[in-house]
């Protein structure tokens, strides 16, 4: 079942048994049986009746480009995020979330690394879940552009502000109201940006 309770048009390895059969290769299923081509190919068509039905989902895929960290400027929360305190993180282990909820995956995470400014990522939003189609639709209209992250702190000093030196990133989230201001996406691919880059930014 998808993330919003509809269910999943057809199996994966219905698809890949037919991306086989079509390259000449034996096709296979799970139960090990080879399966008629015409049987697969009626599962896709099936499938993917569904999805257009439901606004071809996978066609609405999102992609965007942003900051979930600014460096040297104090958040809501009275902490600094300083240079190198996401080093060693790699986008894979990232998931993409919606208001930071933990059961609300909307997408994966596919580049991030540090610049002078911050962190930087590049993520994409699945449709395929209701919580992935509003925040799509949020971007590509201009509504949504911000960006926030959940951390495990391994290294902090001081009060007030409490600099954080060395975290464990554990999610990106697109928000609503960004713990900070800046953190925002600014571009998103196929549409104009609402919101350009402060040209004071740290």
């Amino acid at each position: 079942m998808s993330g919003d309770g509809a269910p999943v048009p057809f199996g994966l390895s219905e698809v890949e048994a037919l991306g086989r059969a079509e390259r000449g290769q034996k096709p296979s299923t799970s139960a090990g049986k080879p399966p008629s081509t015409a049987r697969l190919r009626q599962a896709l068509r099936t499938g993917f009746d569904r999805l257009r039905a439901n606004g071809d989902h996978m066609a609405q895929d999102v992609r965007f480009a942003g900051y979930a960290a600014i460096f040297d400027r104090v958040d809501r929360g009275g902490d600094v995020v300083r240079a190198g305190a996401f080093g060693g993180v790699r986008a894979a282990e990232v998931p993409l979330l919606w208001q930071h909820g933990p059961g609300q995956v909307i997408g994966a995470i596919e580049r991030l690394e540090e610049d002078v400014r911050g962190l930087r990522v590049i993520g994409r939003v699945s449709a395929r879940t209701a919580a992935g189609r509003e925040a799509a639709a949020g971007l590509k209209a201009g509504a949504l552009d911000g960006l926030s992250f959940g951390y495990r702190v391994r290294e902090a000093r001081g009060a007030g502000p409490r600099e954080l030196l060395a975290l464990e990133l554990v999610e990106v989230s697109l928000v609503t109201h960004p713990m900070q201001d800046r953190a925002r996406v600014h571009k998103v691919e196929g549409f104009t940006p609402t919101r350009a880059p402060s040209s004071n930014c740290a």
